[in-house]
C-alpha cells in the first residue's frame, strides 16, 4: 500500500522534468552605460521571480558593501567579482539562469564601461534579445549608441529598452515619451529592430514583474511579460544545410561517421549532400544521436552522420546542400570588434578559427573604422582595443562561409594571436563577395586535365630569389624549354595570390620574383596551391645571363611536362 504515493511522486517528478525540457529558452543580454542600474535590474528581477537561493540572499544581506541604502543591494547578486563590488561597476560578463512557468532564461549581464566594450560583445554574441538600459535622469549616452550598434552588428533584432530610475524623475510620462522617441530614431538609423520601451525602477521593482501604480499612463507589458511572450524566431533563417565536421567516429571496422552540430537546415536519411572541399556527392545513410537513430535532424542538433560512400572528411570540413553552396573563398570582408590591447596590424599572420577549422589569416585592408559617437565611417590605419571596423581578410586556405546575417556559425570566426594564443578579434563576415570568390566557387565545363593536356605541361609556381631581371631571365629559359611561363613581380603577396586563384587551372608556369623580401609572399599558401609543383630556386649574384638558368629550367621542365601521357590523363 505504501508504494502508491512513491509511484505518484515519481510520476510528478517525470512530468515536471518533461515540462522543463519542453520550455523554450530565451537568451538575453543587458547593456547600458555605467551606473544605469543593470546589475540592480537583473538582481531585482531574479529576486522577484523567486530565482535566488536563500543562502545567496543571506550572503548579500550580510555583505559589508551596500550602496543602495536599503536592506539588500540587489546588484550584489550578479556582481560576483571582488573588484566589481569594491568599485560598484560590472567588469566581466555574469551569466545567470532562471525559469518561469512559461520560459527558461539565460541572462548575460555585461559591463557598461567603454573600457569593457569587448566583454559586452562577447556576452551578446549568442543573445536573442538585448535589454538596453537608459538612465531617465541622463538620457541617451554614447554607450547607448555603442551597445545598440553592437547589437545590430551581432544580428540581435529584438530590443527591450528599459528606461530606468523613473522614480528619480517622479515617473514623468513626458520624460519617458521623449526618451522613447529619441531611441526609436536611433534604432531606425541602425537597423530593422523590434523595439519595446518600458518605464521602470529597478530599485523599487516598478514594472519589472508587477505593474506599477506610479505609471497609470503606461499600457504596455512589464519587463517579465515581454520576456515571456516576445517571438524570437529569426527573421531570416537559412534553410540550406550546413554541417561542419567536428570529428570522425570509428568505434569499429563496420561504422564510420562524422560528428558535428548542424549549423542550419535539416538533414534526413537518404538526403544527398556535398562534401567540401572535395565537392564529392553522397547520401546520408543514417543519423545517429545520443538517443539512438533519427529520421531527421535540424539546427543545433548534435549528431553523427553515416554516409553511403567512403569519403575522406576530417575536422573543419563541411557537408552542405548540393544546390546551395556557401561562398568558397580565401578572401572576404568582415566587421571586426578588436578585443586586444595590441592593435590589429595589416599583413600580420593571425590564426582564424572558423567552424572547427583553423587557418592562417591576414588583414589586407581596413576599409573604415566606425566612430561610435557619430556612427560615421572614418579612415584608419589600425584598429585599437574595443574599436570596430570593416576589414578585408585573406586566409591561407579557402573557407566555406556565409554572411553572418544569414548564419551565425558559418558567418563568424575568431582571430587568435599565434604567439600568445590570445583571442584578439571577433569577426562577422559580410555578404559582399569579391569577384575572385565567385570565380573560385563556380564550376567549368572544361576540366583542368583537358587544359593541361592541350598545353603539354602542368601548372607550376617557381620562386626566383633575386632582382627583377633574374625573374625575367628565368621566364625566358623556361619558355625555351617549351613551357608557357609568365613572370609575376610580387609587389604584394595578395596580387600574386589573386592571379593564382584565377588562372591556376590554365596550365601556366608562374615565376615569382621576391627580391629577397620574405614578407611579400605567402609561401605556405602558394605551396598548398602548387603541391609537388612548387619550386624555390637559390639566389644568384647579378649580373646573370640566360645560360645561368638553363639547368634550373631543364629540371623544372622534366617535372612538369606530361611526357606523352594519354590525353585527359595528365592529372596533377
Amino acid at each position: 500500500m505504501a508504494a502508491a504515493p512513491t509511484i505518484l511522486a515519481h510520476e510528478r517528478i517525470d512530468r515536471f522534468l518533461e515540462q522543463e525540457l519542453g520550455k523554450q529558452l530565451l537568451r538575453f543580454t543587458t547593456a547600458g552605460s555605467v551606473d544605469d542600474g543593470k546589475s540592480t535590474l537583473i538582481g531585482r528581477l531574479l529576486h522577484d521571480c523567486k530565482a535566488v537561493y536563500e543562502d545567496q540572499l543571506a550572503s548579500v544581506k550580510k555583505s559589508p558593501v551596500n550602496r543602495s541604502g536599503r536592506a539588500i543591494d540587489f546588484s550584489l547578486l550578479t556582481d560576483g567579482l571582488r573588484a566589481e563590488r569594491e568599485q560598484g561597476i560590472t567588469i566581466d560578463v555574469a551569466y545567470r539562469y532562471f525559469s518561469t512557468p512559461r520560459r527558461k532564461f539565460i541572462i548575460a549581464d555585461t559591463p557598461g564601461h567603454e573600457q569593457y566594450t569587448r566583454n559586452m560583445a562577447t556576452g551578446a554574441s549568442t543573445a536573442d534579445l538585448a535589454v538596453i538600459l537608459i538612465d531617465a535622469t541622463k538620457g541617451l549616452l554614447p554607450q547607448t549608441k555603442r551597445h545598440t550598434f553592437i547589437a545590430s552588428l551581432l544580428g540581435i533584432r529584438h530590443l527591450l529598452v528599459a528606461v530606468n530610475k523613473m522614480d528619480l524623475v517622479a515617473f514623468s510620462e513626458s520624460t519617458f515619451l521623449q526618451l522613447e522617441t529619441d531611441f526609436l530614431a536611433l534604432a531606425e538609423r541602425l537597423g530593422n529592430f523590434s523595439v519595446q520601451c518600458i518605464p521602470l525602477s529597478a530599485l523599487e521593482g516598478d514594472n519589472l514583474v508587477t505593474r506599477s501604480v506610479h505609471t497609470p499612463w503606461y499600457n504596455g507589458p512589464t519587463m517579465l511579460e515581454h520576456l515571456e511572450t516576445v517571438d524570437v524566431k529569426p527573421a531570416l533563417e537559412m534553410e540550406s544545410l550546413r554541417f561542419p565536421v567536428q570529428s570522425v567516429i570509428r568505434p569499429d571496422a563496420r561504422f564510420r561517421g562524422f560528428a558535428g552540430r548542424i549549423a542550419s537546415g535539416t538533414v534526413r536519411q537518404g538526403d544527398e549532400v556535398l562534401a567540401l572541399p572535395s565537392k564529392r556527392r553522397t547520401r546520408v545513410e543514417s543519423i545517429v544521436s545520443f538517443d539512438g537513430e533519427l529520421a531527421a535532424a535540424g539546427p543545433s542538433d548534435s549528431v553523427v552522420l553515416k554516409l553511403s560512400d567512403e569519403i575522406d572528411l576530417s575536422r573543419g570540413e563541411m557537408l552542405v546542400a548540393p544546390d546551395a553552396l556557401p561562398n568558397i573563398s580565401n578572401r572576404f570582408a568582415a566587421m571586426v570588434v578588436w578585443l586586444h590591447a595590441t592593435p590589429l596590424e595589416l599583413n600580420r599572420n593571425y590564426l582564424a578559427k572558423h567552424a572547427g577549422r583553423i587557418v592562417k589569416a591576414r588583414a589586407r585592408k581596413i576599409r573604415y573604422r566606425v566612430d561610435i559617437n557619430t556612427l560615421e565611417e572614418d579612415a584608419a590605419p589600425r584598429l585599437e582595443m574595443n574599436e570596430i571596423g570593416l576589414v578585408d581578410f585573406e586566409t591561407s586556405q579557402p573557407l566555406f562561409v556565409d554572411s553572418y546575417a544569414s548564419n551565425r556559425t558559418t558567418g563568424s570566426l575568431i582571430l587568435i594571436d599565434p604567439l600568445s594564443n590570445a583571442t584578439v578579434g571577433a569577426v562577422m563576415i559580410r555578404d559582399d563577395r569579391h569577384e575572385e570568390s565567385v570565380f573560385a566557387a563556380e564550376t567549368h565545363d572544361v576540366t583542368s586535365e583537358e587544359r593541361t593536356t592541350r598545353r603539354g605541361h602542368r601548372s607550376a609556381i617557381v620562386i626566383s630569389r633575386g632582382d627583377r631581371s633574374q625573374a625575367a631571365l628565368l621566364e625566358r629559359a623556361l619558355w625555351e624549354q617549351g613551357l608557357d611561363a609568365i613572370s609575376v613581380l610580387a609587389e604584394q603577396a595578395s596580387v600574386a595570390n589573386e592571379l593564382f586563384r584565377r588562372f591556376w587551372e590554365l596550365g601556366l608556369v608562374f615565376v615569382i620574383g621576391d627580391e629577397f623580401d620574405e614578407n611579400r609572399i605567402d609561401h605556405e599558401f602558394l605551396g598548398n596551391v602548387a603541391g609537388d609543383f612548387y619550386f624555390e630556386l637559390a639566389s644568384r649574384e647579378s649580373p646573370s645571363s640566360p645560360e645561368d638558368f638553363f639547368d634550373d629550367a631543364l629540371r623544372i621542365a622534366k617535372r612538369v611536362k606530361l611526357d606523352g601521357t594519354t590525353p585527359g590523363k595528365g592529372a596533377f
